[in-house]
């Protein structure tokens, strides 16, 4: 009987609508045409917008740069500093401007005169230069070995009217990256920057980071070729389907000075999507109005309504966080289905929240475990390489014994690895032994000097004079010495030096570990032994973590000090045992 009487409600329906159709169609044709052409407008409006002053800020940012490097080339003409002086003035002005890798003061033919970097200066006179503006020449960009934008700056000398040498800085052009990934538009819209040959220099995409460091050639595209020759700076415009096949809006705008050209792209699907969705309003208010129009004289208005209410306030309080909030629809039609379809929804949520926290759960015990991993590499190095001289026929018995005690050592420690790992989810306590701190530290030295040579680095130990007796677990002190003389040598340039130094101050032994790297700034020290959190491009931030965490158990402290392009010391104190039966031990 309720079928029939749905079946001849939809008849009368479709009779009332058939009154009324042609007009609200021709009207939502009218109106949907021109929503899309005013929206297409807007959108092109807002993103020429946007475009123009990306290309303004990029030039300002290309220009400021150029600028800071003539006006320290004036200064360096007009002040007749000696090359002490000049000298000094590079080396504050690198760290003044961060931007600044190095700045090098070149004679006529090229050879350094003085330079900002310690080490031997790597920048050369620009023989590539692109772009010549406001007498400051400018090579292409490239992405160095930080995988970082970088760009050489050089400016030609003269005095007396005559050539007086070149002054030539090495500039990281990050900060335009940061401009361009700031560049959102809608959800999926992103910005990018074309060099003067077509090459790409940034790209907002963090999918298409990659084909910036393959310097991707970009001069098929539509916009690029569009604005090819261009000089006024005008906003243009286009719609074209990528390479990867989808439809795209894109507006561009060329950097007259260095030739570039900024482009702005965005799918279509997502520029007009305030569009679409108007539409779809529209065809629904449409569809209500006739439904509104047929509706008149229905008896059962409000079981028409309230199903669509009790869905709102359940979508409501879904919205808020009560998943576990259901709706109770005892119609056998749509909205019965819809309300079946929301509780099926509610429930599916519910699962996907709780995966959510597995995988979170999962994640975190990944890293964990990845950083005891991590650890292994190096013992397991030295195995290898001594397990290959126990296999060399010319090595003597001495070398042999040698080999064969690092070996033990190395087995020994990669078991204790697998110990912690096998026994992550339930820690063992550390075992304390009364042990000299000097033995501890020398073996640590010994295994790590080689890996600081290979790295150009000195590793050097001063001990203090006698045993320094602590309670603690060798073992867990061999890897904290490690991870701190590691992250040193990680740390320190070629050339530069990492210092373990071992005293006793007072009742307490104190551990210091030094290098000359480039330093940590003020800002991230507060946060430097916190799970997750590193300096360093690589790694998963838990060496200094697990290192506070082991001393802390050993009754310890450790504290560091830093400062930025001079070096990095840690300190690690512990409680000193001074009685004859401890060192008796400890020996």
């Amino acid at each position: 009987m309720a079928f029939r009487i749905r079946h001849i409600s939809t008849r009368f329906a479709l009779l009332l609508a058939a009154a009324a159709v042609v007009p609200l169609v021709a009207y939502g044709v009218i109106s949907i045409f021109s929503l899309h052409r005013g929206t297409r407008e807007s959108v092109i409006a807002g993103n020429s917008n946007v475009v123009t002053r990306a290309a303004t800020e990029i030039t300002r940012y290309v220009s400021t740069n150029a600028e800071l490097l003539k006006a320290l080339a004036a200064y360096l003409q007009d002040t007749g500093l000696d090359r002490a002086q000049q000298d000094g003035v590079l080396k504050h002005y690198v760290l003044q401007f961060h931007e600044f890798h190095e700045i090098t003061l070149l004679d006529e033919g090229g050879a350094p005169v003085v330079s900002s970097r310690a080490s031997h200066p790597r920048v050369q006179v620009p023989k590539d230069a692109l772009v010549t503006f406001d007498g400051v020449a400018m090579s292409p960009i490239r992405v160095d070995e930080d995988q970082l934008p970088t760009a050489t700056f050089a400016i030609h000398l003269t005095r007396l009217n005559q050539p007086a040498g070149w002054l030539v800085g090495e500039i990281s052009l990050e900060e335009m990256w940061r401009m361009v990934d700031k560049i959102r538009i809608g959800e999926h819209g992103f910005a990018m920057v074309v060099g003067s040959s077509g090459e790409l220099i940034a790209h907002g995409d963090p999918d298409k980071k990659a084909l910036v460091a393959q310097a991707r050639n970009m001069s098929g595209n539509e916009l690029v070729k569009a604005t090819r020759g261009r000089t006024d700076g005008v906003p243009i415009s286009k719609e074209y389907t990528d390479e990867d096949g989808r439809q795209q809006l894109g507006v561009a705008a060329t950097i007259a000075p260095l030739g570039w050209t900024v482009i702005v792209e965005q799918p279509t699907s997502d520029a007009y999507a305030s569009a679409t969705q108007l539409q779809r309003q529209l065809v629904v208010a449409i569809s209500i109005a006739l439904l509104g129009m047929v509706s008149v004289g229905y008896l059962f208005g409000r079981t028409f309504i309230n199903p669509i209410l009790k869905l709102k306030r359940a979508t409501d309080d879904v919205a808020s966080g009560q998943l576990a909030t259901r709706v109770d629809i005892q119609t056998r039609d749509e909205f019965g289905d819809l309300g079946d379809a929301f509780n099926t929804m509610a429930n599916r949520l519910i699962e996907l929240q709780e995966d959510v926290k597995r995988q979170e759960r999962q994640a975190m015990f990944g890293r964990v475990a990845a950083g005891l991993v991590h650890d292994l590499l190096h013992p397991i190095q030295n195995v290898g390489n001594n397990a290959r001289l126990l296999m060399r026929d010319d090595a003597d018995a001495e070398a042999r014994e040698e080999s064969g005690r690092i070996v033990e050592r190395e087995l020994t420690t990669i078991k204790r690895f697998l110990d912690d790992l096998h026994n992550i989810v339930k820690p063992k306590p550390i075992e304390r032994f009364a042990m000299d701190i000097n033995g501890s530290v020398a073996e640590i030295i010994e295994s790590m000097r080689t890996e600081g040579e290979r790295n150009g680095i000195s590793v050097e130990a001063q001990y203090a004079d006698g045993p320094l007796v602590i309670e603690g677990d060798r073992f867990a002190l061999g890897r904290v010495f490690r991870n701190l003389v590691t992250n040193a040598i990680q740390a320190t340039e070629p050339g530069g030096q990492v210092t373990v130094t071992t005293s006793r101050v007072g009742d307490r032994v104190e551990i210091r570990v030094t290098d000359t790297g480039s330093g940590i700034p003020p800002e991230r020290l507060q946060s430097i032994f916190d799970e997750f959190v590193t300096t360093k491009r690589r790694g998963l931030g838990l060496g200094l973590a697990i290192t506070k965490r082991i001393v802390e158990q050993l009754d310890g402290t450790i504290a560091v000090e830093s400062a930025v392009g001079r070096g990095t010391s840690f300190t690690i104190w512990f409680p000193a045992r001074d009685d004859r039966a401890a060192q008796a031990a400890a020996s």
